[in-house]
């Protein structure tokens, strides 16, 4: 593949996820917010149903086409340190990496202050590489489900993506998203929505 066709296909690919995250609504602070305060569960329903789409796709390009599936090795402590890193950021600033030039584009101006700290943390760890690697460095094993089972990949994919399907209907019919999305600008339904003059408490400012 020639770089100008790897440039092309993921500006291709970043134009469809931007516009899935934006018409989705996810990308706004009150949403993920609200996700991390186990509030609304809008984000969790788009995530898993992107989940899904994944399981479908890498079981039909196993099982149909025969493509090889390069596993990432399991690192107890890189794994739920770097998660409940991450975590805490997206709670704290109402934004995750992928959503933060939306929230640029959407003209959230305290998204500048999530994307000058993404570029410090990112320069942090490239002048820090070596010792954080060597802080966390495991033997990770490379471990896949259908492996312990004893089944094949494309079937256990599309077993484990049937279940996430039950339980997303079962989610919505919980908590439909209309009720979760509500009419305020950012994402928050009038129960979810704490006022305070014409801000609501926990979204960036516009």
């Amino acid at each position: 593949m020639s770089v100008t066709l790897a440039i092309l296909i993921g500006l291709a690919t970043g134009a469809v996820f931007g516009f899935a995250l934006e018409k989705s609504r996810v990308f706004e602070p009150g949403i993920i917010v609200g996700q991390m305060q186990l509030r609304t569960f809008l984000m969790l329903k788009i995530f898993l149903t992107a989940v899904v789409t994944g399981l479908v796709l890498l079981a039909v390009m196993n099982g149909v086409f025969g493509v090889a599936l390069h596993l990432k090795p399991l690192v107890w402590r890189a794994d739920v340190i770097g998660g409940l890193l991450l975590g805490a950021g997206i709670a704290f600033a109402g934004a995750c990496p992928g959503t933060t030039l939306a929230q640029i584009g959407a003209g959230y101006k305290d998204a500048w202050f999530t994307l000058a700290g993404g570029i410090a943390g990112a320069t942090f760890y490239g002048y820090f590489d070596v010792p954080i690697k060597a802080m966390f460095a495991e033997s990770g094993e490379k471990v896949m489900m259908a492996d312990i089972i004893g089944a094949p990949y494309w079937l256990v994919a599309i077993g484990f993506a049937a279940v996430l399907v039950v339980a997303l209907f079962l989610l919505e019919g919980l908590r439909p998203w209309r009720d979760e999305v509500g009419t305020d600008h950012d994402g928050l339904g009038e129960d979810n929505a704490v006022e305070t003059g014409s801000t609501a408490i926990g979204t960036a400012a516009r």
